[in-house]
């Protein structure tokens, strides 16, 4: 890929960052630690890899995503509007009552394939997704991101070995590993290390990445496409409010929305970013 458009992806992930603070902030309610962790890969899918189609969110070949870590649900709907599933106008509405953009996903939201709430279910389900794949000779991928201390879950791992188990080489699964879950360093809560070998173990082909190098990434998605009797797992290894300083690696903001300080704060920034971008 050119370098324009790298660059281009770039822009988009720390488009989805700004959004992401802003809903947070604007709702004083949300998660913007693992928003920002996962920009890079929601740019590098939405706009990059996945086959989609906005005017129809519910076409039968389209490639499925699946936000396992549901809770991060602000860079997803960021991603969601900037794609045009629906006006960005509609992230106003997050976290409202009545609102088209919930805490966490549901399905009336166009572009949702995964009502996401308690962690562990998001590779059970794209199993499912992958199987219906393979029995309706559809052509379509799934891909499903998951949290570090989501993979503490026994639940991750049962589908992990169902997924080799029926060669599910239509199923790409992503670690958003960035390092901090709700209370702490997911290393001293629940160590999940070495992650890349345990996936490894549970016969699925491992990439072990820079979780934001756009390039880094973006050859790993095409690499993954060409994987043969077996699912994928990508570990990218992130930085949980990746972006803004006083959120990186801190597990206060893991579930806490900005003040208004700090929010002046993230915007420049983000906005110093931009400008390195132009």
């Amino acid at each position: 890929m050119n370098k324009e458009k790298i660059k281009q992806l770039k822009k988009i992930a720390n488009e989805i960052r700004k959004e992401s603070i802003i809903m947070t902030h604007r709702a004083q309610s949300g998660h913007p630690g693992g928003s920002l962790s996962e920009a890079d890969i929601l740019a590098a899918l939405y706009f990059y890899k996945l086959r989609i189609n906005p005017k129809k969110p519910h076409w039968e070949d389209r490639d499925r995503f699946v936000l396992s870590k549901g809770h991060a649900s602000p860079g997803y709907y960021a991603a969601l509007a900037m794609k045009g599933f629906f006006s960005k106008s509609e992230l106003k509405t997050f976290r409202k009552m009545n609102g088209l953009l919930q805490g966490h996903p549901e399905l009336k939201t166009p572009g949702v394939d995964f009502a996401g709430g308690s962690l562990g279910q998001g590779v059970c389900f794209a199993n499912g997704l992958a199987i219906a794949g393979k029995l309706d000779k559809k052509k379509y991928k799934v891909y499903v991101l998951i949290g570090d201390g989501e993979s503490q879950e026994g639940a991750v791992w049962e589908a992990a070995m169902a997924a080799a188990h029926h060669k599910l080489d239509n199923l790409v699964v992503i670690l958003d590993k960035n390092q901090v879950q709700e209370t702490g360093k997911t290393k001293d809560i629940m160590n999940i290390d070495p992650a890349p070998d345990k996936w490894k173990a549970f016969n699925f082909h491992v990439f072990d990445i820079d979780g934001h190098n756009m390039e880094e990434i973006v050859e790993t998605l095409d690499k993954a496409d060409n994987v043969k009797g077996k699912p994928v797992m990508i570990v990218l290894n992130t930085i949980k409010g990746k972006g803004v300083s006083f959120m990186e690696l801190n597990y206060k903001f893991h579930g806490k929305a900005p003040n208004d300080e700090q929010f002046k704060q993230a915007m420049e920034e983000l906005k110093k970013i931009d400008e390195k971008l132009k």
